[in-house]
């Protein structure tokens, strides 16, 4: 079966928390279905559910827009004031950093779609993502930098590592915010340069999947799809607020519960599909 407008209610609020914090989102758009012992269709499955899920996305990518709306607003009017050096210079540095999960994204998308139905798939990689979480953090004791004192080269990294998440399993956020400490910038500030970086990536993706929601041939797909983007939206940003607001009073061990969190999904997982 397809998806009904109850489980896109679903998706979209685990969408729309689980993009922004550092759990993956399209980790846990695979596990949803399997969790919630939802039949869906091996076709659509492979067909429609990167689609499907990418449109969930465009709605995040508005929630962070609004959110960061002054910050993306300074960034566009550097590009028509040249007084504006420092704007100017974080918009080349967010440039820079979106190339890489931007490149790879087109590169190998449709090994990637292969990875979207292997729930035991996801549920390693979520593990995975919380050692990323739980050892990477330890490099932030030496972060000491704002977004605006990076070099191109480490904002080149960041966007690198924000390409793992085309694996489901590994996150944006929390890929992004690792680099970020590892190339020294302090909590809140990967955090949101992570943000940052993510929005153009999402916002790209959704439009180009959009043509293809509308070809796909199945009867309120894209209807259901934008309901969610919407949800998913509320979701984000409300998700956005409280993660920056952790991350500014947390600069000690801040991803340690989001990285508990992904190795007690995936072993339970892991454990009911032995089982």
């Amino acid at each position: 079966m397809g998806i009904s407008i109850f489980q896109t209610i679903i998706f979209a609020i685990i969408q729309g928390i689980s993009e922004l914090f550092p759990i993956s989102s399209v980790g846990h758009g695979v596990l949803t279905p399997y969790v919630f012992h939802w039949n869906l269709s091996p076709t659509f499955l492979k067909e429609h559910f990167l689609p499907y899920v990418v449109m969930l996305h465009l709605g995040t990518a508005l929630a962070l827009l609004v959110f960061f709306r002054k910050e993306w607003i300074r960034l566009i009017a550097s590009i028509f004031d040249g007084t504006k050096k420092e704007s100017r210079r974080l918009l080349l540095l967010v440039i820079v950093g979106t190339i890489p999960a931007g490149l790879i994204g087109l590169i190998f998308e449709k090994k990637f779609n292969q990875l979207f139905s292997n729930v035991t798939s996801a549920a390693i990689f979520l593990i995975l993502n919380g050692v990323l979480l739980f050892y990477g953090e330890r490099m932030q004791s030496r972060g000491r930098k704002e977004i605006g004192q990076l070099k191109f080269r480490q904002a080149f990294i960041v966007g690198l590592f924000q390409s793992l998440a085309l694996i489901p399993g590994l996150s944006r956020s929390g890929a992004s915010m690792t680099a970020g400490f590892w190339v020294g910038l302090k909590h809140e500030a990967s955090a949101r340069f992570a943000m940052l970086l993510a929005t153009p990536i999402i916002a790209g993706a959704s439009i180009l999947e959009l043509p293809k929601l509308a070809k796909s041939g199945a009867p309120g797909l894209l209807e259901k799809s934008l309901l969610g983007g919407l949800l998913a939206g509320v979701f984000a940003y409300i998700s956005v607020w409280l993660l920056m607001r952790w991350f500014k009073k947390n600069e000690i061990n801040a991803m340690r519960p989001f990285a508990y969190y992904c190795w007690l999904v995936g072993i339970l997982v892991i454990v009911s599909k032995v089982i």
